[in-house]
């Protein structure tokens, strides 16, 4: 049976740690409200967008622009995004295990190469036999949105001078509190829609020409998707950190009253010894 001093110690300790976590929390739930503003602000333009160029794309046709060009992927280029710190339960491991298989079926027939976000995604790749073409280990969640276009342009080059076939995107996206949604997301080229099926004969006449068009909104299609998928996986790694914080705080507090509870235990134990030992020698005496 362990000591009073020690039970007292391991209390003192746990009580400790719950201020980290419930401080944490905090902090993570401050973090979550911004970034989860910023996914609700954005979705209707990211979800819409795609759908549209779809649209425009079916009355220019896909040679009007080269980012619409269907090639065989023979080389591909992978975007993994994940979290820089821990804390966030299985954010990152069920993200990396899925990740891991659609690389490892993609590299059985191409040449696949990583863009790697996250200081657990490059911890992980690192030992395995691919190529990684860029790494952001560093405060991924400070990446601003001039670093973000650059990352977009840098995409949209590889396509154009084909080093790449096909270019995807592997995140969580955030889907609601309790657990965010593994995503493998095509962005080049663009993914055909139903929008296809529903146009008609006689395209509208638009000013300036539909391949203008094009040529004006597919970079800025590809910048929106890397917001997309950027500022999704953020708002996701935030509810994930704030859900994990709030569990331990609640499992400190448990621990503390199953402590507590066997202190109660250890301490009436003594006294009862002690009063056993009191009364033992009132008899003695009296006899």
């Amino acid at each position: 049976m362990p000591a009073l001093i020690d039970l007292r110690r391991r209390i003192r300790s746990v009580k400790n740690t719950q201020q980290i976590t419930q401080a944490m929390k905090t902090v993570s739930t401050a973090k979550f409200k911004k970034a989860q503003r910023t996914v609700f602000e954005g979705r209707p333009h990211w979800h819409n967008l795609p759908g549209l160029l779809e649209r425009i794309s079916s009355w220019a046709g896909r040679e009007a622009s080269p980012l619409l060009d269907r090639r065989e992927e023979k080389k591909v280029l992978i975007m993994v995004i994940t979290s820089d710190k821990g804390l966030c339960g299985a954010f990152n491991s069920n993200l990396l295990a899925y990740a891991h298989a659609f690389v490892r079926e993609k590299a059985s027939r191409s040449e696949v190469r990583l863009i790697l976000a996250g200081k657990k995604a490059v911890n992980f790749f690192r030992k395995q036999p691919y190529h990684m073409e860029r790494t952001y280990q560093e405060k991924v969640e400070k990446l601003g949105l001039r670093d973000l276009r650059d990352l977009a342009h840098f995409l949209m080059r590889q396509y154009l001078y084909v080093k790449a076939d096909a270019v995807y995107a592997v995140y969580n996206e955030f889907k609601s509190i309790l657990a965010p949604r593994i995503t493998v997301v095509q962005i080049l080229p663009l993914a055909p829609s139903a929008y296809q099926s529903t146009v008609g004969l006689w395209p509208p006449d638009t000013e300036p020409a539909t391949h203008l068009l094009l040529q004006c909104l597919m970079p800025l299609y590809l910048e929106t998707q890397v917001y997309h998928c950027f500022f999704e996986s953020l708002a996701a790694e935030q509810a994930a950190r704030m859900m994990a914080m709030e569990n331990a705080t609640k499992n400190a507090e448990d621990l503390i009253s199953d402590l507590i509870l066997d202190l109660n235990k250890i301490r009436q134990a003594s006294i009862t010894k002690e009063l056993l030992e009191i009364m033992t020698a009132v008899e003695a005496l009296a006899q």
